[in-house]
């Protein structure tokens, strides 16, 4: 790989680093602060999907270093360089942190596919690491739906890209309102 490929491929893991840090920071937000008849639920399934994305968390982070660069995992830095808000709900009913989860999911997910296409012919090493991200980020979603989707698979959230308005459909789908 030439230096300014792994330049471009450590900023590009640098990028999915905070977005996985930022992951699992808000995946135990969601752990202390689901209330509701889903709690225990939702409470219970959240851990081990921490415990998967910090993994990947230390995998990334292993492959920058092995790259030649410098993991950054501290807050300030990915306050700093992150391109998203924080995650916009505190205590809340089950339903409605599952309809913001879901639009997180879709998000890192979404950049998360954008870096397997960027290291496609740069970095398979990288590429694989990033799929196999893929492979549980889509299973953890896939858990989340479960809650939030109908028989026929349409989501209570709708085309929704923001937590607030995601979370405030799941919770009125919940209550029977249309």
């Amino acid at each position: 790989m030439s230096k300014s490929d792994g330049g471009d491929v450590i900023q590009l893991l640098r990028m999915r680093l905070h977005a996985l840090n930022d992951l699992a920071l808000t995946l135990k937000h969601v752990h202390w602060n689901v209330v509701g008849p889903h709690f225990i639920a939702v409470h219970e399934m959240l851990d081990p999907q921490v415990e998967a994305v910090r993994e990947m968390i230390d995998n990334t982070a292993e492959r920058i270093s092995t790259l030649g660069g410098s993991p950054w995992g501290t807050p300030g830095r990915l306050v700093a360089e992150r391109t998203w808000d924080d995650y916009a709900l505190g205590r809340a009913e089950a339903i409605e942190h599952l309809g913001a989860l879901d639009v997180v999911y879709t998000g890192v997910i979404e950049d998360h596919r954008k870096a397997v296409q960027a290291t496609e012919t740069s970095d398979p090493v990288t590429q694989d690491l990033l799929i196999e991200h893929l492979r549980q980020l889509e299973l953890f979603q896939w858990f989340v739906r479960a809650h939030i989707e109908n028989s026929g698979g349409g989501l209570s959230t709708g085309p929704d890209d923001s937590e607030k308005a995601a979370a405030g459909k799941a919770a009125d789908q919940a209550r029977g309102k249309p």
